[in-house]
């Protein structure tokens, strides 16, 4: 289980590397979607605007949500996007990734959720380690490609 974690923050570019470096120890999935949460908050609310970033886990599920004040700006799932476009693939990547999201909307801010497996339960269940773990200062990586899954020639 990873402790809790809440980020507050003003939404703009190099605050998505922030949250992506905070969100380390949450696995790639996590990070991906908060990165791509955040983003959308600079893109259709603005720099600057205050967005808070939430991570709990539970029950082998790690719950992300990112709240900013706007309780109208609502996502929008794109069903297919064009290979060249450089836009609109954030919350098909989170609809992939997500064992499933939403939104909770109040009088003055919305919150866009959603609930991955948790990393760390996923690897134990099949027998590996985690990705990477830490204890005190000391930290460990699985070899790449795991054994099981070398690549043929």
């Amino acid at each position: 289980m990873c402790p809790p974690l809440t980020l507050e923050l003003l939404a703009a570019p190099a605050a998505v590397s922030g949250v992506r470096r905070a969100l380390r120890d949450h696995g790639a999935d996590v990070q991906l979607c908060a990165s791509e949460l955040v983003t959308n908050v600079i893109r259709h609310l603005g720099e600057g605007v205050p967005v808070t970033v939430r991570v709990s886990c539970d029950g082998g599920r790690t719950r992300l949500e990112v709240t900013d004040p706007d309780p109208r700006a609502l996502p929008v799932l794109h069903e297919a996007v064009g290979v060249d476009d450089e836009s609109g693939r954030g919350l098909a990547l989170l609809d992939a990734l997500a064992l499933r999201w939403g939104v909770e909307r109040e009088p003055d801010r919305k919150t866009v959720w959603c609930e991955l497996p948790d990393t760390a339960a996923v690897a134990t269940a099949v027998g590996h380690e985690p990705p990477y773990s830490r204890s005190g200062s000391t930290s460990t990586t699985s070899p790449w490609p795991p054994p099981d899954r070398l690549p043929c020639s």
